[in-house]
């Protein structure tokens, strides 16, 4: 910042000052010109007010299809000027009219700031953040999850505009949240693959669709991470730099794999991103059976067929279009993760070599700049030939192209009215709130403790470290928020509170028991807001245990005792813990789990408390007793049981041992009730007139597209609200495979919210695909449909069908 001693001044003539004045003040005005210039300027190439001679160029003629604009710009580069585009800091060709592109950004529940191309500003100083991942999925709500998304980068589109966001976003993650313990499980949406399936592809399509529908253009870029099998972070000592998920095949294909293929072939996404560590010994980001053989390969994540400039005009004059290819996306490397394999992992011998084999794998882009300081020789060292690097560089391109990154002036696009404005509107921070109150769930309820009444209640004791919290709520990969609301302010709104913390910090080394059982005595109900924050769990640490940590423990049960009224615990964090002696404690009354509910969070747990909105929230993730990991150590990835080592398995689907909470747990203020409507008894699957399973009995038949062609059923299921409170619902369609394969105990089928009125019913209808949803994985990786007895479950309601042939 530019600074002026005025006391240089005195004395002096008149016109000197007045001179110097004159000049420091036109300086002053210049640096902060400058200043908003560089702040209210987006980043876009085919500028041709700049460079007249773009408007030239077939790359800037937006006229063109995607497939040629691309090959033109390839077709213009030196193998030097390729190769900057193949890191996140690419590099500007001004005789092209290319500026500088940062692709790193992130939008994990909200614009980010964590990434280098998004920043804010006096101009756009927050952007509205939303319920971590982990709340948001347990609305199990998808019209929710697309929502978000929109909100998401509508707020994107208008910080680009004004030179303060990229366009690319690496979000979501989707990785299986398969240990309570791992860090990051926060911004996952859970623990089932078909859960994170539906968010992840949901979520995508909010960031990506635009308004008017078309397939080849994107409002932001989205990206889903971290592929795969990816769920350790620093454990022990077991960092994911170094770490060799070892992994079957069933589980792969069964758990780890779907969320990711659901992303790429429903959700349309732009990029997937590769991790850091390895699987069964290769790391991901160099195995070309994961990269071009499953994503590019098997779920028809078409890179660009490049072609060059010759054999692009020969097509075009004999219309051989089937050559080119308009919808291209691209392969991006978890931060570093080359630099990893290479210098962690020592994976190869040279970093020529390194940087050779995971272009060669299926990787576009680097996050980091080891692409950058070594392709080149790679290429002189006859590693990996140019034709190699025109492909990655061409899905990079494309992606950029559909943004509209080379269309020249973003104001005159779609979206290009977009501005500060339209950054935090009342809409936008609202959506936050109701996205926090879908995502709390409410474990325990003992007699109608909750909701309480703001009139019966006149005092209300607050207590706890997380009971005051700001940044806390929001979690991790967090943005600047608009606003914050903690669970003190937004209790306060309804009642009058004496508010005590209980604990200096989460770590509760020496609780205020004392202090916090006086408030809790005289005031006429007490809530506990306890849990954890990103100092226990968060990327690059994962937890050790599932205790509350040091004297929160004591501090809720000495509390409990002490209270004279009702007492609620409120648990904010992302992972379960083991709360067996409060879900056990008569005193403790009533059990919230809010996660991090984002910058609305205390508005939407006073919400919660007092009645103003009836919880529906229900657990994406199994809460574990503590010993379970006694038993578990993380890096063992088996998800189904071995009772020959007593191994007890993961998850719901599979996990043989007791529970605390299990996933889709939740309650309500009111009762729900089921009753089946329609579901068949009997599905037979057509068999070819030579098929083995006609001559010999089968337990199981491959998912062959002839057979499974209409094979489908109709499940229909009325639902009454049969209490006196208004309600939103989650209706869970799960069922029991046949005893074939390791199949999992049960599986989630489908899920539909739906609000109804006191006294109200509706009719649910579930669409169930045979050889899709009915299938298992077997031993080979091979999907296949289980014959016999297979029982659908909704709630206590049980249904059994047989499916034979």
């Amino acid at each position: 910042m530019l600074s002026f001693d005025f006391s240089v001044l005195k004395n002096r003539a008149p016109k000197v000052s007045v001179f110097l004045i004159l000049f420091i003040s036109l300086h002053c005005l210049s640096l902060i010109t400058d200043r908003v210039s560089a702040q209210t300027s987006p980043v876009f190439a085919c500028d041709a007010t700049k460079n007249p001679q773009v408007a030239s160029f077939g790359f800037c003629d937006a006229s063109l299809g995607t497939d040629a604009r691309v090959a033109d710009l390839v077709g213009r580069l030196t193998l030097q000027e390729k190769i900057i585009f193949l890191v996140n800091g690419a590099g500007s060709v001004s005789r092209l009219g290319i500026p500088k592109y940062e692709w790193w950004s992130e939008a994990l529940h909200g614009v980010s700031n964590v990434g280098p191309g998004t920043k804010f500003t006096g101009l756009v100083p927050g952007a509205t953040s939303f319920p971590q991942v982990i709340t948001t999925a347990a609305s199990f709500n998808t019209s929710l999850f697309v929502a978000i998304g929109r909100v998401v980068s509508t707020e994107a589109r208008a910080m680009y505009n004004v030179g303060l966001a990229g366009l690319t976003y690496w979000s979501p993650n989707i990785n299986i949240f398969r240990d309570p313990r791992w860090g990051r499980g926060q911004e996952t949406p859970g623990e089932d693959p078909l859960l994170s399936s539906k968010y992840g592809s949901s979520y995508v399509k909010g960031l990506q669709q635009t308004d008017g529908g078309d397939p080849s253009r994107l409002k932001v870029a989205a990206c889903c991470k971290h592929y795969t099998a990816y769920d350790l972070d620093n454990w022990k000592g077991v960092d994911r730099y170094h770490f060799n998920a070892v992994v079957t095949q069933q589980d792969m294909d069964d758990t780890f794999q779907p969320p990711f293929k659901s992303c790429v072939v429903d959700g349309n996404v732009a990029s997937v991103m590769c991790s850091y560590n390895q699987v069964n010994g290769k790391p991901t980001c160099a195995d070309p059976d994961l990269l071009a053989g499953v994503i590019r390969g098997q779920w028809k994540l078409n890179g660009y067929i490049f072609v060059s400039r010759t054999i692009y005009i020969c097509c075009m004059q004999c219309f051989c279009l089937p050559c080119l290819w308009g919808w291209c996306r691209y392969i991006v490397s978890d931060c570093d993760s080359v630099d990893v394999f290479y210098n962690n992992q020592h994976y190869t011998k040279t970093p020529e070599e390194a940087a050779a084999k995971a272009i060669l794998a299926g990787l576009d882009l680097n996050c980091g700049t080891f692409l950058g300081q070594h392709t080149e020789a790679a290429v002189k060292a006859g590693l990996l030939n140019e034709s190699a690097i025109d492909k990655a560089i061409s899905n990079n391109f494309a992606t950029l192209m559909r943004l509209g990154f080379f269309d020249g002036d973003p104001s005159k696009q779609p979206y290009g009215k977009l501005g500060p404005k339209d950054v935090c509107t009342p809409e936008h921070q609202e959506l936050a709130r109701e996205a926090a109150r879908q995502g709390i769930v409410l474990l325990k309820n003992k007699a109608g403790s909750l909701p309480l009444s703001p009139t019966m209640i006149k005092t209300l004791a607050v207590i706890g470290p997380n009971a005051n919290v700001t940044k806390t709520m929001i979690g991790n990969y967090e943005g600047i928020p608009c606003k914050y609301t903690t669970p003190l302010q937004g209790l306060t709104t309804s009642v009058a509170t004496t508010y005590v913390p209980g604990c200096t910090n989460v770590a509760c080394g020496t609780a205020q028991v004392d202090d916090a059982k006086k408030a809790a005595a005289s005031a006429d109900a007490t809530v506990l807001v306890m849990g954890i924050d990103q100092s226990l769990e968060r990327e690059s640490f994962d937890r050790v245990d599932l205790l509350l940590p040091g004297q929160q423990p004591l501090l809720v049960t000495e509390v409990a005792k002490a209270a004279k009224g009702p007492v609620i615990l409120v648990i904010m964090s992302g992972g379960g813990f083991d709360i067996s002696f409060a879900k056990n404690d008569p005193k403790v009354t009533s059990i919230l789990w809010v996660g991090y509910p984002g910058e609305a969070g205390g508005a939407a747990i006073a919400d919660v408390i007092f009645g103003y909105y009836n919880p529906s929230g229900r657990l994406p993730m199994t809460w574990y007793p503590q010993s379970y990991v006694d038993k578990v150590p993380m890096t063992n990835m088996n998800m189904r049981p071995n009772p020959l080592n007593g191994y007890p398995g993961r998850t719901y689907r599979f996990y043989t041992g007791e529970t605390i909470y299990t996933f889709g747990d939740g309650l309500s203020y009111t009762t729900f009730s089921h009753k089946l409507a329609k579901a068949p008894t009997l599905v037979s699957i057509p068999l070819e007139e030579d098929h083995v399973c006609r001559s010999s009995e089968c337990k199981s038949v491959e998912t062959a597209e002839q057979s499974c062609k209409n094979l489908a059923f109709d499940v229909h299921l009325r639902v009454q609200n049969r209490g006196r409170y208004d309600g939103s619902h989650t209706v869970f369609l799960f069922s029991s495979p046949p005893s074939v394969h390791n199949s999992p105990r049960k599986h989630l089928l489908g899920f539909e919210k739906v609000s109804l009125t006191a006294k109200s019913e509706t009719l649910v209808r579930f669409k169930v695909d045979v050889c899709k949803d009915l299938s298992v994985v077997d031993e080979l990786g091979s999907r296949k449909v289980a014959l016999g007895q297979h029982v659908l479950h909704v709630g206590s309601l049980k249904h059994s069908l047989t499916v034979g042939t």
